[in-house]
């Protein structure tokens, strides 16, 4: 990995051109940075405030190389991203984070296994290639059970619940046959995410937890500081820093947890990570100096990592499908900051803004 700096006015290259992409390159040009998306979609709301884009497919290896050239670095705004598409830009160019990492998140079973090394605790699971492996894990961990494809699941998508007196069979054909694991149920009492920003050089800052809230599968709100207690969060920042320094990680990680309950101590379990900026992480835009955006641009350009101090408590909500067309009593609120993500469409369950909430700290 290179150590060198990027000084203002270098090219730092997203894949995707999603919301995420493009407060990254908000973050990137408030550094002097210039951006260069690379996606597919020809209508991608990154396109607004970028220097340069490249439509093509992740696959387009004339395209990949001509990209790599244009531009200092790579990184990118989704985890999905090929990783045959990783593997060729890593021969071209800098990319960051780094293929392993894509390659653990991307995978179910692998990131399982890479908490169970650490000695990091998850839901109790069992692999499922056929119908036959579900039976048994059925009978393993009971029902309810939680049966998830290993690759491409967000947002609820890939998954499906399997309660008493459910076929297996339909269940499985349900996400496509496709290979799987089984969680069983955890009884949580909330769900937190720790945001985890790690430097070329190995420096690292964890940002306050969030405390995060659910509605059909996709992230409603996440509020800060969570409702846990400080032996609790202390050990959920530990956590990320001990998974971010595994996978030699540089730029923001989100890993998203469960908190359980009993006898009034709390247990924290790892339900996922996700190797770049977070929708748990937007209440940073206005709750602490330097945002994750901000934060994930300065690891990725050999710079300085920003504070992570939260100056505020927040709140952030989601704006989901037709709610965003509400804004102007949103901006009207006060205390509240409206971020519109400017896609051209908006559709139920699509992601088209949020507002942060901001209140004086306790």
């Amino acid at each position: 990995m290179s150590d060198s700096v990027l000084k203002p006015g270098s090219t730092i290259g997203i894949l995707g051109g999603g919301q995420l992409g493009r407060m990254l390159a908000l973050a990137a040009a408030e550094l002097g940075f210039r951006c260069h998306i690379y996606c597919p979609e020809g209508e991608s709301p990154a396109f607004d405030v970028v220097a340069a884009r490249t439509v093509a497919s992740y696959e387009n290896q004339r395209a990949l190389a001509a990209f790599a050239g244009s531009v200092d670095v790579i990184t990118y705004e989704f985890e999905n991203v090929p990783s045959e598409t990783a593997a060729f830009l890593e021969e071209q160019a800098t990319v960051l984070p780094g293929q392993r990492a894509l390659a653990v998140s991307q995978d179910r079973l692998s990131e399982k296994r890479l908490m169970q090394e650490l000695g990091i605790a998850v839901a109790p699971f069992a692999t499922v290639d056929r119908v036959s492996d579900l039976e048994t894990a059925l009978s393993r961990l009971g029902r309810p059970s939680i049966l998830k494809t290993r690759r491409l699941g967000y947002d609820g998508k890939g998954q499906i619940m399997i309660r008493e007196g459910d076929d297996a069979a339909a269940a499985f054909a349900a996400i496509g046959g496709k290979p799987a694991v089984l969680e069983g149920f955890v009884s949580f009492t909330r769900e937190i995410s720790a945001l985890v920003v790690r430097s070329k050089r190995g420096a690292t800052a964890v940002y306050d937890i969030a405390e995060n809230v659910h509605r059909n599968h996709i992230l409603a709100t996440s509020t800060v500081p969570a409702s846990i207690a400080p032996d609790t969060a202390a050990e959920a920042r530990a956590i990320a820093i001990r998974i971010a320094e595994a996978l030699g990680y540089v730029g923001l990680l989100a890993v998203e947890m469960f908190v359980t309950e009993e006898g009034g101590t709390e247990t924290l379990l790892v339900n996922e990570i996700a190797p770049r900026v977070h929708n748990s992480g937007h209440w940073t835009q206005d709750g602490c100096l330097v945002s994750q955006f901000e934060n994930h641009i300065r690891a990725i350009a050999g710079w300085p990592l920003g504070s992570t101090e939260r100056h505020s408590d927040a709140v952030m909500t989601n704006l989901i499908g037709f709610e965003a067309d509400d804004w102007t009593p949103l901006a009207a609120k006060p205390g509240a900051r409206l971020h519109l993500y400017g896609k051209s469409e908006t559709r139920s369950g699509r992601k088209m803004g949020h507002v942060n909430r901001i209140f004086a700290k306790r």
